[in-house]
Order: structure tokens, then C-alpha cells, then sequence
């Protein structure tokens, strides 16, 4: 949790890791209810993302990568497609890019591991372990 020692990039990388083990444990629980999960990388996107960022390193690589970024709206498309195509409909427990289903990062398939991840966030938030609101079980 970055206690001995902070990185941006290092923090960013587990937070992105951290949504995609969470969606995968919604699809679990969510599993025979109708509701799907589904988690997706947009690319490269140029936005205003880290436009406040201090680093000094960052900025200069940010304005060599930016032509070479997707614009917003094709950063949008494969969250658009899963949202409303019947191409997807019922698909649950994926990730996606480009509109296609692919593999996660292989640490994001460990389930201890997700357990383990669930458990913090709820005990950092002040939850109940078990206590799924709106959630079965």
C-alpha cells in the first residue's frame, strides 16, 4: 500500500489491476441475476489525464506520446459497445479491448488474492465482511 515507499506510476498500475480483480468478483456474486460486470482497457486515450501531475519526467513523455494517442471517442467505443450491443449481451466476467474479450494480467485471475483485496477495501471503508449491500449472500 505504497507504506514504504510512493510511486505514481506504481500506484496507478495496482489501482487499474485492483478495478479489474473487482469486477471479476461482481460477476461472481452477481452470477444468475441478469446484471453483467465487465472490464475494459479504452488504449491510450489523450485526455486531460495527469494534466495536473507534478512529475517533471511525465509531462515531457505525455507531449511526445500525445499524436500517437486514440481521440476521446474512440477511447469510448469499447465501453459504448458492452454498454448497448447485443453482440455482448449476457457476457459477464470479462475484459475487454477493441471490443474484443482478452486476457488480464494473470494475477488479476487469483481469487485469494481477490479475496484478500476485498477484505482491506472493506475494513479500510469501515464494512462488514459479508455485508454486500444489495448484493446476494
Amino acid at each position: 500500500m505504497g507504506e514504504k515507499g510512493y510511486s505514481g506510476q506504481r500506484a496507478y498500475n495496482q489501482s487499474k489491476l485492483a478495478n479489474v480483480m473487482f469486477t471479476y468478483e461482481l460477476a461472481r456474486q452477481l452470477a444468475g441475476t441478469g446484471v453483467t460486470a465487465t472490464a475494459l482497457h479504452p488504449g491510450m486515450t489523450s485526455t486531460s489525464f495527469s494534466a495536473e501531475d507534478p512529475s517533471r519526467v511525465f509531462a515531457p513523455l505525455v507531449a511526445i506520446m500525445r499524436p500517437f494517442m486514440r481521440s476521446p471517442k474512440k477511447g469510448a467505443d469499447t465501453a459504448v459497445h458492452l454498454a448497448g450491443s447485443p453482440d455482448v449481451e449476457g457476457v459477464t466476467g470479462r475484459y475487454f479491448h477493441d471490443r474484443k474479450a482478452r486476457k488480464s494480467h494473470p494475477s488479476s485471475y487469483d481469487t485469494a488474492i481477490t479475496g484478500r483485496l476485498c477484505q482491506v477495501s472493506a475494513e479500510l471503508v469501515g464494512l462488514p465482511m459479508g455485508a454486500r449491500p444489495g448484493l446476494p449472500g
